[in-house]
């Protein structure tokens, strides 16, 4: 039998994937498009603006 593995705040809260959004190398074997890095360009700017309102909406809620 499979059992379930509970998740723990450390994983729920884990920002490991976005920071290795914005901060990985270059890779060489991936295509070069101007879409692709249009499309790559909008999710980063997406998640910096999405970030910012999270800040701002728990900094106003604070204050």
């Amino acid at each position: 039998m499979n059992k379930k593995r509970k998740s723990t705040m450390g994983e729920f809260f884990g920002l490991g994937e976005l920071f290795g959004y914005f901060f990985r190398k270059k890779d060489s074997n991936r295509p070069k498009s101007l879409y692709l890095k249009m499309m790559h360009g909008i999710n980063r700017f997406s998640i910096i603006v999405f970030l910012l309102a999270l800040i701002y909406l728990i900094l106003k809620r604070l204050i």
